[in-house]
């Protein structure tokens, strides 16, 4: 049977990449903290809650060569991380995501929680 959007587990499927992406769960957060402004190493570190410093840092080097964020050095030795044009592009497919979760997420910790109780949720 044929998918419409092409057989994303094909190689060279370029849903693949997007999965490959959005899977990073720390990559996904630094998009979405980065898409209201640009913003300096310990400033992210401050509003991601519970990334090290050198899980940030590459996340950010894999961003950067994925071409999603660019690295700003300031003539004050001041860096800034920010999106790029491409990197905005994610913004909405994350939102898009973020509200899923909003409105299913207690129905999965619910299943979840279930499970271990032994019953199966009916």
């Amino acid at each position: 049977m044929s998918h419409p959007a092409g057989d994303v587990f094909l190689a060279d499927c370029p849903a693949r990449l997007a999965i490959e992406i959005i899977a990073d769960k720390w990559a996904v957060v630094v998009v979405f903290a980065l898409s209201r402004r640009p913003c300096r190493h310990g400033e992210l570190v401050g509003l991601i809650g519970g990334i090290s410093r050198k899980v940030l840092t590459q996340t950010l080097r894999k961003l950067q060569g994925y071409g999603l964020v660019e690295r700003h050095v300031h003539t004050d030795a001041r860096v800034e991380y920010s999106l790029t044009e491409l990197g905005r592009t994610l913004v909405v497919p994350i939102e898009a995501l973020t509200e899923w979760a909003d409105r299913h997420g207690e129905a999965v910790v619910d299943f979840q929680e279930s499970q271990r109780d032994g019953s199966d949720g009916r």
